[in-house]
């Protein structure tokens, strides 16, 4: 059974942190491209970051770029999520998201509240 299960969201204040996990279980994880998005309320779901499955080369949103960093470690089929400097208008639910090759799931989603 595929699994990507999300954590680390929380209530943070304005220029806090959070660092989020996703643990994938019942597919190959090395082989999958990782990505982490996220959805506010009223809006459409986007792409915050990607790391490749070969190498670990990330991309970032311009949003994002400076403050956030996506990592993966393949030995504990995890991604993580390291944001700083957080902002209210990062206030979403953020997903995992694995694809390769046609075939894609999708984590349930952890909420991140910046406010003070």
């Amino acid at each position: 059974q595929v699994q990507l299960v999300e954590s680390g969201g929380g209530l943070v204040q304005p220029g806090g942190s959070l660092r989020l996990s996703c643990v994938a279980s019942g597919f190959s994880f090395s082989s999958y491209y990782m990505n982490w998005y996220r959805q506010a309320p009223g809006k459409e779901r986007e792409l915050v970051a990607a790391v490749s499955s070969v190498g670990g080369r990330t991309n970032y949103a311009d949003s994002v770029k400076g403050r956030f960093t996506m990592s993966r470690d393949n030995a504990k089929s995890t991604v993580y999520l390291q944001m700083n400097s957080l902002k209210p208008e990062d206030t979403a639910v953020y997903y995992c998201y694995a694809v390769r090759m046609g075939m894609s799931y999708w984590g349930q989603g952890t909420q991140v509240t910046v406010s003070s």
